[in-house]
């Protein structure tokens, strides 16, 4: 039993290097090529992807306490729903239709809704990236920040959150900053383009799904998504 337990600490140790020497991007591509996405978006590999998306923040730092906060609490929100029965809400459409039936999907702490803005998050997550991505020389990560936030999240939110946000743009590092922290060991600014190329090309495809979905079990109408705003905003 006591080699099997060393053995297992020596694995355990082996993966924590290489989870180090890897880059967060490539990691994220790893996690979800792991991930069995069936004909109904998978809800663990939608909270891997939001999980992501909250890591992306916090190497750009603070600045984006705002936007990570509300990532927390839906994927909380979600999660929770989600331990409590793996197999019966494996799927998002799963967690969403039980809502429905029970009549609590329109309710500001429904996991309907977290799926909601769950996707406008990382809706906003992909923008940036594939910004990373195309950007000009000259281009400033502030710049491509409001950019992906203006095409993204801020048509759903209040003037509270746009200026939480606007405040926020003001702080944001520069690229070569951000960049460096998302460099794994022996990577290069090219291999770096390459890897999250290769991850927006995974993500796009699922957010599409989920998008698909939402509308196809009509569970948001338009006069619904167009009322969708953060609760702060709202009050």
């Amino acid at each position: 039993m006591k080699k099997e337990e060393q053995q297992a600490e020596e694995n355990k140790k082996k993966r924590n290097k290489k989870d180090k020497d890897l880059s967060l991007i490539r990691l994220a591509i790893e996690e979800l090529s792991l991930v069995n996405h069936g004909k109904a978006t998978s809800t663990l590999a939608f909270l891997a992807l939001s999980n992501l998306l909250i890591q992306v923040l916090d190497k750009i730092g603070p600045t984006m306490a705002v936007l990570r906060l509300d990532i927390q609490r839906n994927m909380e929100r979600l999660e929770e729903v989600y331990m409590s029965d793996t197999s019966s809400y494996s799927s998002l459409v799963d967690i969403v239709k039980k809502e429905m039936d029970e009549g609590t999907s329109r309710k500001s702490d429904s996991c309907t809704k977290a799926t909601l803005w769950l996707t406008r998050s990382m809706d906003f997550g992909v923008a940036l990236l594939d910004t990373l991505i195309n950007k000009e020389s000259e281009l400033r990560l502030q710049q491509a920040v409001e950019k992906a936030y203006k095409t993204t999240l801020q048509p759903w939110h209040g003037w509270i959150s746009s200026a939480a946000y606007k405040i926020a743009l003001k702080l944001i590092p520069e690229w070569e900053i951000f960049t460096s922290i998302l460099l794994g060991k022996g990577q290069d600014q090219n291999m770096l383009k390459s890897d999250v190329q290769i991850l927006v090309s995974l993500v796009q495809p699922l957010l599409t799904d989920i998008h698909t979905q939402l509308v196809c079990i009509h569970a948001f109408d338009l006069s619904f998504l167009n009322n969708s705003f953060l609760f702060s905003d709202s009050r």
